[in-house]
């Protein structure tokens, strides 16, 4: 089924990335986070992904919120070398999903998206809680051009523009998909400081307006905010749009990033309490983002299912 059609009935997204690697043994404490296992242990990111097939997910998140040509150049890498790279995410996620449906008596339609994360992403000083940081619109788009290239040419169903806190440079990205890459599905994961406004202080009304016209934009909605801002976050998306609405919030712990630790929230509830809420606001495809496990994947399986 053609992803557009897919996001008009519920769909189950995956969870965290570098939770599940560093319970594996791999290191993500570098501006690289995640992105780090691409080169030292895929066969990690493919059990990662491979364990949300198992609880239940229907789509994976390719490992590339962080992996960024710029940031690999950084490294010493090649660019040649760093697309290879961002390449090996999709094909590890194809290979689980290849792997997960041969176990299965049934058929089932899973989905891959390629995670774009926002170039503070790539400053790795938790600015894409903040969006305070300001390019040209043309510098926006040579960045995130040879990442969303591959990402396209390797095959991903869907593109994930995630964690997105900056206006401008949300339609500098659209713009690029229009121009370079017009067939491509995309859908975008907003960045909010509270139910009424992305992270740079832009109204969610003005920024909902804009995707509301952007015909490659599938869904739309909020991650990697704290379970407990979803609900009236929704509320205040679904009064604004019609299009499909997404949500994959972090497990609501809080996020130091001068440290890059994540601190325990006291009374964090459930999802399997809240994603009937989420779907009564209009929450189509629902998943997990920071610090979230498989076991929070299955509960959100289970409750949609029932």
């Amino acid at each position: 089924m053609d992803f557009r059609q897919a996001v008009t009935q519920p769909l189950v997204l995956d969870g965290a990335m570098a939770t599940e690697l560093e319970k594996r043994g791999v290191d993500t404490n570098s501006d690289l986070w995640s992105a780090r296992a691409l080169l030292t242990d895929p066969n990690a990111v493919y059990a990662v992904h491979r364990s949300y097939f198992d609880a239940g997910a229907d789509v994976a998140i390719t490992n590339t919120y962080q992996a960024n040509v710029p940031a690999f150049e950084k490294i010493g890498l090649s660019a040649a070398a760093s697309k290879a790279l961002i390449a090996k995410a999709v094909q590890v996620a194809q290979q689980a999903r290849q792997d997960y449906l041969a176990t299965q008596t049934e058929p089932r339609d899973l989905y891959i998206a390629g995670s774009v994360g926002p170039y503070g992403a790539y400053l790795a000083d938790g600015s894409e809680y903040t969006g305070a940081y300001q390019l040209s619109r043309q510098a926006y788009q040579i960045f995130h051009y040879p990442r969303i290239a591959q990402l396209v040419a390797s095959g991903v169903d869907v593109l994930a523009l995630e964690t997105q806190p900056n206006f401008a440079e949300i339609q500098a990205e659209i713009d690029l998909l229009q121009a370079e890459f017009p067939q491509q599905l995309a859908w975008v994961g907003l960045s909010i400081k509270d139910a009424h406004t992305l992270c740079d202080g832009t109204p969610l009304t003005e920024v909902v307006a804009y995707l509301n016209q952007q015909p490659q934009v599938v869904a739309l909605g909020v991650n990697c905010t704290a379970l407990i801002n979803v609900t009236a976050a929704l509320k205040a998306l679904r009064a604004a749009t019609t299009k499909p609405l997404l949500v994959y919030p972090n497990s609501g712990e809080a996020y130091d990033p001068s440290d890059k630790t994540w601190h325990t929230q006291p009374n964090t509830p459930q999802f399997r309490t809240l994603v009937p809420q989420w779907q009564a606001a209009g929450a189509q495809l629902i998943g997990g983002c920071c610090r979230t496990t498989p076991n929070d994947i299955q509960q959100i399986r289970q409750t949609i299912k029932r």
